[in-house]
């Protein structure tokens, strides 16, 4: 028998449009954290206009009896934040142990295509803006939650204008989260068939384990009948988070059901968030851009098999 890491919630998806408690076209892409008691999730709905912004969902369980702000959480500012006049969109939230506070990236949509922009909270309803961190084209930002001598550590996805470099994924490092430098290419779009060969991006914040920190990056492959998002995994040194220990070959997870192969953009798989329960990990899951789906994995298992298929060991 095939072994699936990981494992759909049986009551996906968890969070549809007929949730949010005011107007709307679709809710999908959540940045999730716990805090005390509660799960978050900030999730990026799309209206009908075609304008992304994000709404905040409260659950003790993670999963069911989600309490969701009645308006919108986070709108975009274009008056004072002119690179939001199309939208927010795809936030990854992180504790920032140092500072104690909560900082979440994002996809801000500007006429000069998308970039990342950031902004920090201590508690969901107070928000400061650090407005753009990175230009475009760029998204699929998340920061790591400690400093490295010194300095932040952010994984984003450039993409180049010249035809045929691909969109890989980069790390970049900040003395102060709004000027960042020392980029480099982290992890490359494979070429070829491979499932990941047209581009990549981080998908949840890494997760820091015993063994390095864990990353759950999409990979993009394009087929006769358009394209397709599935999830593979990766692992950085925790000292040294430029150095890549560990790559999968294979994916761990692609669109399946029919939720998540038929809606606004079909067959995407596409997290924001994860959280740690002990050797769980709970995923939450952009459904084909048009509701939110819940996937269990046990960590130890996702580490035992990234040792198994790995493509950087050589075996």
């Amino acid at each position: 028998m095939i072994k699936e890491l990981f494992h759909r919630d049986p009551q996906n998806p968890i969070i549809s449009i007929n949730d949010i408690p005011y107007m709307a076209n679709s809710v999908f892409n959540a940045g999730a954290i716990k805090l005390d008691d509660k799960i978050f999730l900030l999730m990026r709905v799309e209206d009908r206009r075609g304008i992304s912004h994000l709404t905040l969902a409260r659950s003790k369980n993670g999963i069911s009896n989600w309490e969701i702000d009645s308006q919108p959480t986070i709108l975009p500012n274009p008056e004072t934040y002119p690179e939001e006049i199309w939208g927010i969109e795809d936030p990854r939230i992180v504790f920032l142990e140092e500072k104690r506070l909560l900082a979440i990236t994002y996809t801000a949509y500007s006429e000069g295509g998308p970039l990342v922009s950031l902004i920090t909270t201590s508690d969901f309803q107070n928000f400061t803006r650090y407005g753009p961190v990175m230009p475009p084209e760029n998204k699929d930002a998340a920061l790591f939650p400690i400093r490295y001598n010194g300095r932040w550590a952010m994984i984003h996805r450039p993409v180049a204008k010249m035809p045929g470099t691909g969109a890989h994924i980069w790390i970049a490092f900040s003395p102060n989260l709004k000027h960042w430098g020392e980029h480099q290419v982290l992890i490359k779009a494979r070429r070829g068939s491979w499932w990941d060969a047209k581009k990549i991006g981080i998908s949840p914040p890494p997760l820091r384990t015993d063994e390095g920190w864990l990353i759950l990056y999409h990979g993009v492959k394009s087929t006769a009948s358009g394209i397709i998002y599935r999830l593979g995994l990766a692992l950085l040194d925790l000292k040294d988070p430029r150095n890549v220990i560990a790559r999968s070959d294979e994916w761990v997870f692609s669109p399946k059901e029919s939720y998540e192969i038929f809606g606004d953009v079909d067959k995407v798989v596409f997290p924001c968030g994860w959280i740690q329960k002990n050797d769980d990990v709970l995923l939450y899951y952009g459904c084909a851009d048009s509701c939110i789906g819940l996937a269990r994995a046990n960590l130890s298992e996702l580490l035992e098999w990234l040792k198994e298929h790995n493509s950087l060991s050589g075996g």
